[in-house]
């Protein structure tokens, strides 16, 4: 018997095959969670179906018009990965083969009742045999430098690679600073292809598309890199990168993301699938000004001024205001303050390694992690870290 917990989309445009799926269905405790007779914007579909997660899509073929391999192909390959049965008023046997090539399941024509309940006991109960169980959805973590050179993506590296290391756990650091985002140098992950791959190509994302874009960094964290060129004529998809995150948290514990600098189209379009935001600045006039106005532009977009939490990079170890009174005249909290370590970087950097947990800095960002991570005292103490400027 179907279980009441099928969800099932349709895409059926033909009256006939509407009619033999609703007799065929009629009576059946699936739910069917969206129905509509052709698909008109491919981006907000694909959007739609990795939002409600159907088991199985009962797609008329004509609704696809005759280049139905593609279409089919697209709605396999969403992050759900649904069942496609293909329906046609007819039989015929070349487009039965080309259907099942594309990656439909299934290939059922008029009389429907009977023939479709069996056809979705049976695959069903494939797929669950064959699902491993669902993993927990992972974090996503951002870093956004308020101007250049605040150090965002060394503090994405290094948190990152203490995840790792304090947790055992799967951890990504993605690159998606386009204005020449250097995480995968620091990293030292060589890999041929960048997070615009994976934007370009949403259609096909899935589980093995995915390893083949990915590149391994130290630790053996996986790394997606920054394009090395971004074409300023080619048009972004901004949602595409919404979804690339979503998808990411699907694999991995941890997703580590550098913005780059500033609230940019990319960062404001996965801004809200962040579960923390950290806005970094160093202790000098132009970075404190630079937080002001980005404070006010959140607002502005309509985000509250606490949807980032500040890290102070470089402090010096007697600053001129208390924590209070930057956050007062900042208007944002204060998660962190990391002390300077020019010298310490410029030499693990020459000799391509990340600072080690026993430097300095290093503590600080062993302690930094433990924190995101929420590891009690005593794990962070076997981390060797101990407390910062501010924490």
């Amino acid at each position: 018997m179907l279980g009441t917990d099928v969800k099932i989309g349709l895409i059926v445009a033909q009256r006939e095959l509407r009619t033999q799926v609703q007799l065929a269905l009629r009576g059946s405790p699936a739910r069917i969670v969206f129905d509509q007779p052709a698909i008109r914007d491919w981006g907000r579909f694909l959007d739609e179906i990795d939002r409600i997660r159907p088991d199985v899509v009962l797609v008329d073929l004509s609704a696809l018009g005759s280049s139905f391999a593609e279409p089919i192909r697209r709605i396999r390959s969403s992050i759900s990965q649904p069942i496609v049965i293909a329906l046609h008023t007819v039989v015929e046997p070349e487009t039965i083969l080309a259907a099942i090539r594309a990656g439909a399941s299934e290939y059922l024509y008029p009389p429907l009742e009977g023939a479709l309940e069996k056809a979705l006991i049976r695959l069903v109960s494939e797929r669950a045999r064959q699902v491993q169980p669902a993993r927990e959805p992972g974090k996503v973590l951002g870093f956004v430098s308020a101007k250049g050179g605040c150090g965002a993506t060394t503090i994405a590296c290094h948190v990152g690679s203490e995840l790792h290391r304090q947790t055992a756990q799967e951890v990504l650091l993605a690159d998606l600073d386009l204005d020449g985002g250097i995480l995968s140098f620091l990293m030292k992950a060589n890999g041929q292809y960048s997070v615009l791959d994976a934007v370009r190509n949403i259609h096909r994302l899935d589980a093995s598309y995915w390893k083949g874009l990915v590149a391994n960094g130290h630790s053996r964290l996986h790394v997606i890199a920054a394009p090395r060129l971004v074409d300023p004529n080619e048009p972004l998809p901004t949602d595409a990168f919404r979804q690339v995150v979503r998808f990411a948290r699907t694999l991995y514990d941890w997703v580590i993301v550098d913005l780059g600098r500033g609230l940019n189209p990319v960062t404001l379009a996965v801004l809200s699938d962040l579960d923390q935001a950290f806005l970094v600045a160093t202790f000098d006039v132009l970075a404190l000004q630079r937080v002001k106005q980005l404070v006010q532009n959140l607002l502005d977009f309509g985000y509250g001024q606490k949807r980032f939490q500040l890290i102070l990079n470089r402090m010096p170890r007697q600053p001129d205001l208390t924590p209070s009174e930057l956050e007062r005249v900042l208007g944002l909290e204060i998660f962190a303050g990391l002390p300077s370590a020019y010298a310490e970087l410029y030499e693990a950097y020459s000799e391509g390694n990340l600072l080690p947990p026993a430097s300095e800095l290093g503590r600080q960002f062993a302690k930094l992690a433990a924190r995101v991570a929420g590891l009690p005292e005593e794990k962070a103490e076997k981390a060797k870290s101990r407390l910062g400027i501010f924490f």
